[in-house]
């Protein structure tokens, strides 16, 4: 990673989706770095990490409440945030269902949830807070290498892959609407982790992505455009 984005001068980051795994991981690495975060988790949720990381960097990380599938919410939390300045949005939100199930198993419902909280949600929380963010900072969004339609040729997690698949074309298209702007926008695939979504079975530890993930975000800053990247800045074939 180059010096220069290392020694970047610290700004402020509203991160949506920050209570737990990638997102709380994201939140930490960007307090370590020296800049402010704006974390959001669901109301009713408790005390989360994210609040001890509150706790531990006193002044530098506010806490708001938002569910991104409730579009008033959305709409609260804009009114909230309504005048402040953010050098980075950042969009962390997924779900999974059952893996073996196909598109041919898969219930009307269920299907609706994944996309609804997968690609649509996302989506409509960027495009209510980018005013946000000026034309010099970065928008994004986390989707998954499993979006990638090149890249699928194993099938399985089906209705996972669409709703990232989804998700990528409805940036694609945000990212046509400001053709122009010198503004950053990236979709972030972080590797396939441990977590509560990915499972046991991944090949990465939270550790070994996330640094990586917002040294990628940093180096990204300044580069106007849309681009998928991975966890170590390589580009991933839409």
């Amino acid at each position: 990673m180059s010096p220069n984005v290392l020694n970047a001068p610290a700004g402020t980051i509203l991160l949506i989706g920050a209570s737990r795994g990638l997102g709380h991981a994201m939140a930490a690495e960007f307090l370590d770095k020296g800049w402010n975060v704006v974390g959001t988790v669901r109301a009713g949720s408790g005390r989360t990490s994210l609040h001890d990381l509150a706790d531990a960097f006193e002044g530098r990380l506010e806490i708001e409440t938002v569910d991104i599938c409730e579009s008033d919410q959305v709409a609260a939390l804009r009114d909230r945030l309504s005048g402040r300045v953010f050098d980075m949005l950042f969009v962390n939100a997924g779900i999974s269902n059952n893996p073996a199930e196909t598109i041919a198993d898969v219930s009307t419902d269920e299907f609706v949830r994944v996309m609804v909280t997968n690609a649509l949600s996302p989506m409509r929380v960027l495009e209510s807070l980018e005013h946000s963010v000026p034309p010099t900072g970065l928008v994004g969004v986390m989707s998954s290498g499993q979006g990638s339609v090149a890249n699928n040729e194993t099938g399985q997690r089906e209705v996972y892959r669409g709703s990232k698949a989804a998700l990528n074309m409805f940036m694609r298209s945000f990212a046509a609407r400001h053709a122009g702007s010198p503004r950053a926008m990236v979709l972030m695939a972080p590797g396939w982790v441990r977590t509560e979504l990915g499972g046991p079975d991944g090949r990465l530890s939270i550790e070994e992505s996330i640094p990586n993930l917002v040294n990628v975000l940093l180096a990204k800053q300044g580069r106007p455009g849309l681009e998928y990247l991975d966890y170590l800045g390589r580009t991933v074939p839409w």
